[in-house]
């Protein structure tokens, strides 16, 4: 007898690698091995190219000159990068900062450091929704206030922030708007000259790429971004980031972002419907409720709360099911999600709450099996 494959329904955690990803990297662990900082030879040259093409994919992704780029070792490093540089950079304009209380804990973390340094940070809770409301945004900004950090798409909810008029309102007081954007690379358009965005993050993992790789968006005119490298050594990455780049983790990066740019919509129209129905099919068969406004979040996230039931005993349950209770990154803390909790649901009903996260490679069969195994746990 057979034994069915697990399913993975967690893809806001990670990403497998897309074949055609892993192709164009593995040149570059061998016989492309060049550092693509030696400018005396044809290795070095053959890497720096690549860098430089993989360069141009993730602008491209992004909507922005190649030369705002700083690659990093994945979206932990650039927030840091972003918040900690800019901190350092603009003492002389002030020591107030302003963040979210849903921010993932990358951000809030960084934050905290600010302050036992003596900054002053001002955490702005959001609505029931999980939504933040600009107009009390616009009632905290001051002259001092150096930077303003807010997620583009929460990574338990999928909620959505407004954007656009939140950087809108942080530049009428001369502050910088830096975005975490990492878990809207690759299901959503991140356009940021559109959306105002000053900083911002990428992480390959999120989008199909490999692990150990980022970048940071750092806007170089209107205004021009000034940041103090938070790693000293040879320099490089514009002076911002020393260090040997990652070759192939990089080249995996540009290739994956060019995957996005070419096939982001129809992946997001199939992803949205399988998600829809399994959403239906769950509030129906188990009673499940939606955590988080429905209409403003990412295509392929639902955060699912269980009445009655204790998340944890429901995904032990389901040991074929890749699911979780909320961040990855916070998925061995006892506590219940400090998203979940922010936006006002009771210790019990955070307790209760799942997370399911579609992607490029679920399908059908996985949705209806997943729905199966689910609604017998909660029976």
């Amino acid at each position: 007898m057979s034994v069915a494959s697990p399913i993975y329904l967690d893809y806001n955690a990670t990403t497998p690698v897309d074949d055609r990803v892993l192709d164009a990297m593995l040149p570059y662990f061998s016989r492309r091995f060049g550092n693509s900082a030696s400018r005396t030879h044809a290795f070095g040259w053959e890497a720096d190219e690549a860098v430089k093409l993989a360069r141009r994919s993730v602008a491209g992704l992004l909507g922005c000159e190649p030369g705002e780029l700083v690659f990093t070792s994945g979206a932990t490093e650039a927030i840091n990068l972003g918040i900690k540089g800019a901190a350092a950079a603009y003492q002389s304009k002030g020591r107030h900062f302003i963040t979210c209380t849903t921010e993932h804990r990358a951000v809030l973390d960084v934050f905290e450091h600010l302050e036992r340094d003596g900054a002053e940070v001002t955490r702005l809770p959001v609505q029931p929704d999980g939504r933040l409301d600009p107009e009390l945004l616009r009632s905290v900004l001051r002259n001092d206030t150096v930077l303003v950090a807010i997620m583009l798409a929460n990574n338990e909810t999928g909620v959505l922030q407004p954007i656009r008029e939140l950087a809108e309102l942080t530049h009428e007081r001369g502050a910088l708007f830096f975005c975490d954007t990492t878990q809207a690379i690759g299901k959503l358009q991140v356009a940021v000259n559109e959306l105002g965005i000053d900083l911002c993050t990428v992480s390959a993992h999120k989008c199909y790429g490999p692990k150990g790789v980022g970048a940071l968006f750092v806007r170089r005119k209107n205004p021009r971004v000034t940041l103090v490298p938070q790693l000293d050594g040879g320099g490089h990455e514009h002076g911002l980031r020393s260090g040997t780049l990652n070759v192939p983790g990089i080249v995996g990066l540009g290739a994956a972002a060019e995957l996005v740019v070419r096939e982001l919509w129809d992946d997001n129209q199939r992803i949205s419907l399988l998600r829809s129905r399994l959403e239906q099919e769950l509030i129906t068969r188990c009673g499940a409720k939606v955590n988080g406004n429905t209409r403003h979040r990412l295509p392929n996230t639902t955060n699912l709360c269980f009445p009655g039931l204790r998340a944890s005993e429901l995904i032990s349950a389901c040991p074929q099911l890749a699911i979780s209770t909320g961040s990855a990154c916070s998925s061995a803390l006892p506590e219940p999600s400090h998203v979940l909790r922010a936006m006002g649901l009771s210790e019990a009903d955070a307790y209760a709450s799942i997370r399911i996260s579609l992607g490029r490679m679920t399908t059908e069969e996985e949705v209806r099996r997943a729905v199966g195994m689910i609604a017998s746990s909660c029976q």
